[in-house]
């Protein structure tokens, strides 16, 4: 059997090289897949929180309006060996080219002063300098090669309180890594960073201390916090410390590396969909010779022997090729994913051996089980066979109908969750995109029984079509509608794999029209400003740029709007709001107490009447008021007139809760709405995401008078509304690009089975020619199967994509799921399909057309 494997190899090698092209892009996708993840990974829990690598002990500051640690209350104390005062500003770098710099894995940079004291600086110049004044920085080495940037270059730093143009005196690592766990760092001289943290001299809002020799982190530590006035800040350990950020980044990382992992599950599906159809159309083509092994003897065992043996070639192959091809996967999707304001460049790239083996292995056992089915059928072919000059099979009514419904009821795997985390999770993000997933793994398994039952729709269609065609063409459309009746299978094969295109396509597609439909239809409800001023890829704008909006003729309101994370606190007085509710039962050993804290996304803003129509009766923020969302009140028990208590990164501030309104868009103030005065006692530094402009100023004049802000663009409502849209629904540039390639898999998964059904057939079109049917009527006979093929995975396709659109609505609840197909995504999607298999049967077309009598006359 294995000189038998050879010699199908090295006769059928056009087959089983378009077989192998498809296995190799599939292996090089499930490579690609698995490789972004475990880059993505270490973008977000690599870095880890390594400034304090030398520090023992760090001590913070409490968040409640006072005005940070004074760093001589430790200098003196017992067991203390040095002190370096820390603070962190949020703030913005624009690069050499005048971009952002964007943070890796969803960070932040954060301005923040250089240690200069050795035996707590763990900051390593790599060129350069430290900064000796104003005006001077280091970078990290991320910042520098992100926005190309070195000692002597000229960067301007977006903050709060306005704009500056500084000078990089060096580049520097933290232990060896080019980020830290919260992002990006700009280090400073101590004292630039202090006035603009906004603190008063000698504070600081933490400070990092180094314990005396033979002292301990938990002993020094431990007599801190029984110092008088301990109360008022938060001692920890440097270990405890770094483990909370890494802690942090962890679930992040976790959290998108699972995200590509199901991605991955997508390639290997579409993998071993694309082999098991090709594997099987060389079955077919290999009917007789299969016959004639078995007439002389051969056992079943042995030709399923055969069939695994020829997979296994082809997967390794295709595995061996398919590993290095993932990695130029992976760098494409990182850029992607970098497009949508995620960067995980800073990630190394994975060399180990679980980025090698592991998709290997995927890649060979996806050929091993894809070709399961091609080799039981192999293993059944009669040796009568080898008397019929062409292959016939049949459908299989109710044998097919039994294994589908079979596989079917194992989509309850992931449909069955679907539905109990539908009906028991309260509505919110994190519910809808487990439904999406549980969904998507139940689609997967409910796809692969309607594939089985395509060869019982191929009859009824290809009557359909091969009627049309007699009244097109005459009798090659006869001819072409006895081939699709007598050979379901092999129509159904080619079919199958556009199907699966067509359903990846339409329903992404559907999903994000629908999405960002819903968004720009909000978003036109909901502002009323004339132009909006956005910062150039969603990055904050400096404190200042209202006001420069506002000087500008022809304004008449310029509003600012502000945002941060609060704690949400228990109101103080008997009317206070008393805390959440809790829902269930506090599981044994969980401490009753001891509940979630609740974060609002709080927004700052005055005049919001003039610039936004918020769903509600009219209000403008007032100092002491705050405005919640219905479902924020709802969710936490929350009426109107109840105190509640914000805890921010400056301060708390006691509020009481005087209006109840809806953010229809989702993307301005969608919890909480605060007039700009407790937006500074909650967050002094709180960055402004947008300036709304109303008047008769033009855009152009209102681009004029921020020319000196950079990374700065105006926007009309209509622009605005649509890249507010976009931005929520990031991520999908991703999701797209794996489609495009999932999709050119399953294409050329197609154009190999329609070749090898024409291959199949020599002998057929060579006798066709041999009775005078001409090469222009053979090609006719290809194009009308193409046709076939065409509208059944059309059909089945779309049908697929509407019902998970279904599904995804009835589930999620979501009003932003609609099951309607924009016209477009029709038109598109439909128009492609033809293109695509016009021009995959053009050369089989060809091909069969071209079959000389001689050679259909050999055996």
């Amino acid at each position: 059997m294995w000189l038998i494997a050879r010699r199908t190899l090295a006769s059928g090698w056009a087959g089983l090289l378009a077989t192998l092209l498809a296995m190799l892009l599939s292996v090089g996708l499930m490579s690609g897949a698995l490789h972004f993840a475990l880059r993505a990974q270490a973008a977000a829990i690599g870095s880890d929180a390594a400034e304090y690598a030398r520090a023992d002990v760090i001590v913070r500051a409490a968040a409640d309006g006072r005005p940070g640690i004074e760093i001589a209350r430790l200098a003196s104390v017992p067991g203390v060996a040095a002190v370096a005062g820390d603070a962190s500003v949020p703030v913005t770098v624009v690069g050499t080219g005048g971009a952002p710099v964007t943070a890796p894995a969803g960070g932040t940079t954060s301005l923040r002063p250089w240690i200069t004291d050795p035996r707590l600086n763990a900051y390593h110049l790599v060129s350069g300098r430290a900064p000796a004044g104003d005006g001077e920085i280091v970078v990290l080495r991320h910042v520098a090669e992100a926005g190309d940037l070195a000692a002597g270059s000229t960067a301007t730093l977006l903050l709060a309180e306005g704009t500056r143009t500084v000078t990089v005196v060096g580049v520097a690592t933290v232990e060896g890594l080019g980020t830290v766990a919260t992002g990006d760092v700009v280090l400073a001289a101590p004292e630039t960073v202090r006035r603009a943290a906004g603190l008063p001299e000698g504070r600081w809002q933490a400070l990092w201390v180094k314990a005396a020799p033979g002292t301990g982190a938990a002993t020094l530590r431990d007599g801190l916090r029984s110092r008088p006035g301990a109360e008022a800040v938060t001692v920890l350990t440097s270990a405890a410390v770094r483990r909370e950020q890494s802690g942090e980044l962890a679930a992040m990382g976790f959290s998108l590396g699972g995200t590509v992992g199901m991605l991955a599950v997508i390639a290997m599906f579409v993998g071993m969909f694309v082999v098991s159809g090709t594997f099987g159309a060389l079955v077919r083509q290999r009917t007789r010779t299969l016959a004639l092994l078995a007439a002389i003897g051969a056992r079943p065992r042995q030709i399923r022997r055969l069939i695994r043996l020829e997979a296994l070639a082809v997967g390794v192959v295709a595995a061996a090729g398919g590993v290095p091809a993932g990695y130029g996967v992976s760098h494409v999707l990182t850029w992607l994913l970098a497009r949508d304001g995620y960067d995980v460049s800073a990630g190394e790239t994975p060399l180990g051996w679980i980025a090698v083996a592991v998709p290997f292995v995927l890649g060979v056992a996806t050929a091993w089980f894809a070709a399961g089915r091609a080799a039981r059928r192999a293993a059944g072919v009669a040796p009568v066979e080898a008397l019929r000059a062409t292959a016939v099979d049949a459908p299989g009514g109710p044998r097919r109908i039994r294994g589908a419904l079979g596989v079917l009821a194992l989509s309850g795997v992931g449909f069955g969750p679907a539905v109990a985390v539908a009906f028991d999770e309260p509505p919110g993000a994190d519910r809808t995109v487990g439904i999406v997933v549980l969904v998507l793994i139940g689609v997967m398994i409910a796809f692969s029984a309607l594939a089985m039952l395509t060869p019982l729709f191929v009859g009824p269609l290809g009557g359909l079509v091969g009627r049309l065609a007699v009244l097109a063409g005459g009798e090659p459309g006869r001819l072409a509608r006895a081939a699709i009746v007598r050979n379901p299978t092999r129509v159904a094969s080619a079919a199958g794999t556009l199907m699966l295109g067509v359903m990846m396509v339409a329903s992404t597609g559907a999903l994000s029209s629908s999405v960002q439909e819903r968004f720009r239809q909000a978003g036109d409800a909901t502002v009323r400003a004339e132009y909006v001023i956005a910062g150039d890829g969603g990055v904050p704008l400096p404190g200042d740029a209202a006001a420069l909006a506002a000087r500008v003729p022809g304004v008449t309101a310029a509003v600012g709007l502000t945002g941060t994370g609060a704690e949400l606190l228990p109101g103080p007085g008997p009317e206070g709001w008393k805390g959440p509710e809790r829902r269930e039962e506090p599981s044994e050993g969980e401490d009753p107490d001891e509940a979630e804290p609740v974060v609002l996304e709080v927004t700052g803003a005055a005049q919001v009447g003039a610039v936004l129509r918020l769903g509600g009766r009219p209000w403008e923020p007032r100092p002491g008021r705050i405005a919640l969302t219905s479902s924020v009140m709802e969710a936490n028990g929350i009426r109107t007139g109840q105190r509640i208590t914000l805890r921010g990164p400056s301060g708390e501030a006691a509020l009481i809760v005087a209006h109840r309104y809806h953010d229809p868009s989702h993307m301005v103030a969608d919890q909480a709405l605060v007039h700009p005065s407790e937006m500074a006692r909650l967050d002094a530094r709180a960055p402004t995401t947008a300036v709304l402009v109303r008047g008769a100023a033009s855009a152009a004049v209102l681009e004029r008078a921020l020319a000196a802000v950079p990374a700065v663009r105006v926007h009309d409502r209509d622009s605005y509304v649509r890249a507010a849209a976009a931005s929520q629904v990031r991520g999908l540039g991703l999701l797209y690009g794996f489609i495009a390639m999932a999709l050119l898999i399953s294409l050329s998964g197609m154009a190999t089975t329609v070749f090898l059904g024409v291959t199949e057939r020599t002998r057929e079109f060579g006798m066709l020619g041999a009775v005078g049917v001409t090469a222009r009527q053979i090609r006719s006979i290809v194009r009308w199967e193409a046709v076939t093929v065409v509208l059944l995975g059309l059909l089945l396709g779309l049908g697929a994509a509407a019902g998970t659109m279904a599904l995804l609505r009835g589930l999620t609840g979501s009003s932003f799921i609609r099951v309607a197909m924009p016209p477009w995504l029709l038109v598109l999607v439909a128009g492609g399909a033809v293109a695509i298999v016009l021009v995959t049967t053009a050369m089989p077309a060809r091909r069969a057309a071209a079959v000389p009598v001689l050679e259909a006359t050999r055996m």
